[in-house]
């Protein structure tokens, strides 16, 4: 009996280790199932955790960075506004065609102004009347004399260059000096000196104010610069003169009292005291300094 049970055991025993086998490596697979699921949730949450960086650094890219926007806003460029050179006008003494100022964009309406070369004016708009190009003049100044003043002017395009510039630029402290350039004004030797530093930029011969009227002797800082000036007499307890003087170019303002370093226009007498305080340059060297210097720029006048 013994014997026939181990006939039918005996098969049995046989496939045995086959079936451990077979369940180690079910259990085997299994794990490995279950490891590949593991890693793939763990992808899964990787791509959503990217995604979700992105979205926030696009989000965060969109928002203003206040110190950016505050840097942004310091280089910002400045507003232009146009002006008018006259280049084709009379000389200091009115000789040759003087350029017209009319009260209309009109050729036969009256004339107010009679303009020398080198006048400059700011331009309220440009507009063609009867295929004719016009400026219509724009003094966005404080006038000591507004009566002098018509209430429309008009320049042909023709006898006038046009440019752009940034207009008046004040100074938020004038007691503040930070730039490296000073201008010496020489009372006596009648000339300006501009230095960067050790170097010499410019030296010009000038016209400061004459004896009733001298520019004012000591150290200022340059506070104001402007293209353009309306330049009216007589000034009470400063000068009896009378004159009228539209679009005095390059001013460079230095003294509370009203002294301007600026082109002249209107005579030809540099090297020698003419003014009526103001410190006098030729156009073209007036320009070239107002283009260097800065506002905060010193100023010394001596003698």
């Amino acid at each position: 009996m013994l014997l026939r049970l181990e006939k039918k055991l005996f098969p049995v025993l046989l496939t045995f280790p086959f079936l451990i086998v077979v369940i180690l490596l079910v259990k085997e697979f299994r794990s490995a199932e279950m490891e590949v699921a593991a890693l793939s949730t763990q992808i899964q949450e990787q791509k959503a955790l990217i995604a979700t960086t992105s979205v926030s650094a696009s989000i965060v890219a969109t928002v203003p960075n206040p110190v950016s926007t505050a840097i942004v806003t310091e280089v910002k460029k400045p507003e232009l506004f146009e002006y008018i050179e006259v280049v084709e006008g009379c000389n200091s003494n009115f000789q040759g065609a003087c350029v017209n100022v009319r009260t209309k964009p009109d050729s036969t309406s009256k004339v107010a102004y009679k303009l020398r070369t080198g006048v400059i004016l700011r331009v309220q708009e440009k507009i063609t009347e009867d295929g004719r190009e016009w400026y219509k003049v724009h003094f966005d100044e404080w006038l000591r004399y507004p009566d002098r003043v018509s209430k429309d002017l008009y320049v042909a395009a023709e006898y006038v260059k046009p440019f752009l510039n940034e207009g008046n630029k004040d100074a938020v402290d004038p007691s503040l000096g930070t730039s490296t350039k000073r201008i010496i004004v020489d009372r006596t030797k009648q000339t300006l000196y501009a230095y960067d530093g050790e170097e010499l930029f410019m030296q010009e011969k000038v016209s400061t104010g004459i004896e009733l009227t001298p520019t004012p002797r000591g150290t200022f800082t340059i506070y104001r610069k402007t293209p353009s000036r309306y330049m009216q007499g007589p000034i009470a307890g400063v000068s009896s003169h009378y004159y009228d003087l539209p679009g005095v170019p390059w001013n460079l303002y230095f003294s509370v009292d009203g002294a301007v370093i600026h082109g002249a226009y209107w005579h030809q007498s540099f090297g020698r005291k003419w003014s009526n305080g103001c410190v006098n340059l030729p156009i073209a060297s007036a320009e070239k300094l107002y283009n260097w210097a800065e506002v905060g720029t010193k100023v010394i006048v001596r003698d």
